[in-house]
């Protein structure tokens, strides 16, 4: 493990992050070993630690960091924030990913920023058990990305078919959230003329591509609970349709909505094709909660490295046109061949924060 890299990262995140300097210090570890050991198991980070010092003594030191450090829900949000460096509006992307550890289930509900070189964890939470999203836990997740950044910071929120239902639709549309999410063919709607039917009865003698307005729900039922009137795209892929319900013009969501597959592939990222979260052995909500933290740290850092390293340019394309290597990829390389030869420019990445406003490790809004 670079010495050099912990020492410089624990200098940015002080005044950031609310630890004593022991902790702090264990934390960049952390970081610095998940990408250096392409893992989160402890084992396999504690090897990777200072020469000198017994393995032991080291897995022993990252347990007890996970045993008592306890941060709070969002801490990381304004830092991921600063290190992506976006200003305005981001697209977001809202989905789940889970695993099992023995018999327990691990579930990850997650709202993820998506640009054109990142895409990273910024809230999420554990949820009970093996099965979709309640209403009340997406509700909530939004209401903490409110708390911590603007409605304005939103150009779009994307989902996917799982995150439907009249009462979110209705949260999303009444705070303002822009959003595009796919839906079921089998979802009743009722049209602005008062005729109740499945999208797939609406879309069956449609052509290529249509654009309707329609409340979501029967008719009683939509006019009972307020439902705000929508729009919809749909658009045939094979034999079956993509369809997209949207508060913003159904062209523009039909348009925007390919870009909820980056979430996708930051599953991917944190997964197989780079930190192997799925290897930790924690399931503790709370623990698995501040595990997610550090892994996003790691992904939004090897996707500034490969910011800073391209500047304006792209990844290159093979012939199918698809990049040769992600974003994420080219960071996460470049940080790991620096890492094996402590070089001095290994966290120049993280400069991008600067220097802490204030000694309060929260901050308010997009900097």
């Amino acid at each position: 493990m670079s010495h050099r890299a912990v020492a410089a990262l624990a200098r940015t995140l002080r005044g950031r992050v609310g630890l004593g300097k022991s902790r702090l210090e264990t934390l960049c570890m952390l970081v610095v070993g998940m990408v250096g050991a392409r893992t989160v198991n402890l084992g396999h980070v504690a090897s990777t630690g200072a020469r000198g010092v017994l393995i032991a003594s080291t897995y022993r030191r990252l347990q007890r960091f996970f045993q008592h450090v306890d941060l709070g829900p969002d801490w990381a949000a304004p830092i991921l924030a600063q290190l992506i460096g976006a200003t305005g509006a981001w697209t977001l992307a809202l989905d789940r990913t889970n695993w099992k550890i023995g018999t327990r289930d691990v579930n990850y509900l997650v709202l993820a920023v998506v640009t054109r070189r990142f895409r990273v964890p910024l809230f999420w939470t554990l949820l009970d058990g093996p099965g979709n999203s309640p209403t009340a836990a997406r509700t909530l997740l939004m209401r903490r990305y409110l708390a911590q950044f603007p409605v304005s910071t939103i150009r779009l929120l994307l989902a996917d078919r799982e995150f439907v239902g009249a009462e979110w639709l209705k949260f999303l549309n009444d705070n303002n959230i822009p959003f595009a999410i796919r839906l079921r063919e089998d979802l009743r709607v009722t049209t602005e003329d008062g005729c109740e039917l499945t999208l797939h009865a609406r879309l069956r003698r449609a052509g290529r591509t249509r654009f309707f307005q329609a409340r979501l729900g029967a008719g009683e039922h939509a006019s009972a609970g307020d439902a705000p009137l929508l729009n919809f795209a749909a658009k045939r892929l094979g034999a079956e349709w993509l369809i997209v319900v949207s508060n913003v013009p159904a062209r523009h969501a039909l348009t925007a909505y390919r870009k909820r597959w980056a979430i996708e592939c930051m599953f991917g990222d944190a997964k197989t094709r780079g930190l192997n979260i799925e290897d930790t052995r924690l399931t503790d909500p709370r623990k698995l909660a501040l595990l997610m933290a550090l892994v996003a740290l790691a992904i939004a850092w090897a996707g500034r490295v490969a910011a800073d390293l391209l500047g304006p340019g792209s990844p290159s394309r093979k012939s199918h046109g698809h990049f040769a290597q992600s974003w994420f990829r080219i960071g996460f390389d470049n940080i790991r061949n620096l890492l094996s030869s402590d070089h001095d420019a290994t966290v120049d990445a993280w400069r991008k924060l600067g220097r802490p406003r204030s000694k309060r490790p929260m901050l308010n809004g997009v900097v």
